[in-house]
């Protein structure tokens, strides 16, 4: 791959010519691949990030396509990472069960696994597991745990091999996975091949029409090539010999849809929800450019609103720290052009962040004892004037687990889906659209 990406010229799903660009963000860095000292004199290589929709089938997705083993082969993040997701897929894993009703010791297939926070849920339910992820180390961590990962791109060789050794699974199932993958065609081909006659696929992943409607924009990034809804997708199953039997609308990660697919002429009847999501997103205009274009323009007028009280309260000297080390935040400081001018550092609560420094803009992650003048490793840490929290679907959660630095004058600011500041402070909030 040239300059470790390329762009493609077709779509995604169903291989249609007609793609017209509707979000354009700024380029940036791999949004996950946050730095150690050691390595901060090297230049972290952007690539662009810019939404195209498919006026053909209706798909939002990127067309730049960063090199898979450049992302993934030294990935950091966890599912276990995220606040209360390991409990969601809990009871997601309950729910799949009681649809699909397999005997105990049938075999479930995680496609994207992570760290087998899925598939330990599917093993106390007494069902006979495998993980399939690229990252090396989370994946050797896995089978170390009790959860057997194999290390490997899933694709249709890879599901021909685990066929012969482990037989066909009952049950496959890929979290936020499915839309990080570029070539669908592929590692739907690998899901038909591995796929028992009377087994489900089932998939969860984010839903546009969330993004869209709740301004969750910091869910574009590179590993993000596809942003999905219900009519796309139904067409891609049935061309690719499969069928949308079920789709559920989820909260998970701002909202995703939980959609569950069997082969076709399978033994279970199609639920009336897939016909219902679809006419909802008919009347939306979901898979007309002009809801992408409203959606840019209320981004602008976060991002202007958000930087210029930044900036003012900067003019003023007060010291701002932002809260959160993810690979959306990476999307938020990069188009909001947020870098050490404005924020002293970043907190977040994974000490596996502690330590690190965000990529590109290289700004330092410490521990949130930052928030009250306390770091290990900084004796000389001073308490922050202003918290923005960059993690702001956990803003709530955030705001109440330290409730003591607003006891001590300290500011938080929202700026999704309000720009708001909680504390005794010298500016007002206002809303952000």
């Amino acid at each position: 791959m040239k300059n470790s990406f390329f762009r493609r010229t077709t779509c995604r799903l169903c291989g249609g010519k007609k793609l017209e660009s509707v979000i354009k963000l700024v380029p940036m860095p791999i949004g996950d691949a946050y730095v150690d000292a050691e390595h901060l004199g090297e230049k972290q290589e952007t690539f662009p990030v810019e939404v195209f929709l498919c006026r053909t089938c209706g798909h939002a997705q990127l067309l730049d396509v960063v090199d898979p083993e450049k992302i993934y082969r030294k990935y950091i993040y966890h599912t276990s990472d995220s606040t209360g997701l390991v409990e969601h897929f809990r009871k997601g894993v309950s729910s799949i069960l009681e649809h699909a009703k397999p005997q105990k010791g049938s075999l479930v297939i995680d496609i994207g696994s992570n760290d087998g926070s899925v598939l330990r849920c599917f093993k106390e339910q007494g069902m006979k597991v495998l993980g399939i992820d690229p990252a090396k180390d989370i994946a050797r961590k896995a089978t170390e745990s009790g959860i057997e990962t194999l290390p490997e791109l899933f694709n249709s060789k890879i599901a021909k091999e685990v066929k012969e050794k482990y037989g066909p699974a009952k049950i496959i199932v890929s979290n936020n996975t499915f839309a990080n993958i570029n070539n669908l065609d592929e590692m739907v081909a690998g899901v038909k091949l591995l796929l028992a006659a009377d087994g489900v696929f089932v998939v969860e992943t984010g839903y546009v029409l969330d993004l869209l409607q709740k301004m969750i924009f910091d869910n574009i990034y590179h590993e993000h090539l596809s942003y999905f809804s219900v009519k796309p997708l139904k067409t891609f199953f049935a061309r690719k010999g499969m069928e949308l039997i079920d789709v559920e609308h989820v909260p998970t990660k701002g909202g995703s849809l939980r959609v569950t697919v069997q082969l076709a002429g399978g033994p279970r009847k199609k639920s009336e929800q897939v016909e219902k999501l679809i006419r909802l997103e008919t009347d939306l205009g979901l898979h007309e450019p002009q809801i992408f274009k409203n959606f840019e323009v209320n981004f602008n007028n976060i991002k202007n609103q958000t930087v210029t009280l930044l900036k003012s309260l900067k003019q003023k000297g007060r010291r701002i720290i932002g809260y959160g080390a993810s690979v959306g935040v990476t999307t938020a400081l990069y188009n909001f052009n947020i870098g050490t001018e404005l924020l002293d550092c970043l907190v977040d609560d994974n000490p596996g962040r502690q330590g690190l420094y965000s990529p590109g803009f290289h700004i330092p992650v410490k521990s949130p004892g930052e928030l009250y003048g306390k770091n290990a490793n900084d004796k000389n840490a001073k308490k922050p004037d202003y918290v923005i929290i960059l993690a702001w679907q956990y803003s709530e959660q955030i705001i109440k687990k330290h409730q003591e630095y607003v006891n001590q004058e300290g500011c938080f600011i929202d700026f999704l889906p309000l720009l708001k500041v909680t504390g005794k402070s010298d500016v007002t909030g206002k809303p952000n659209r």
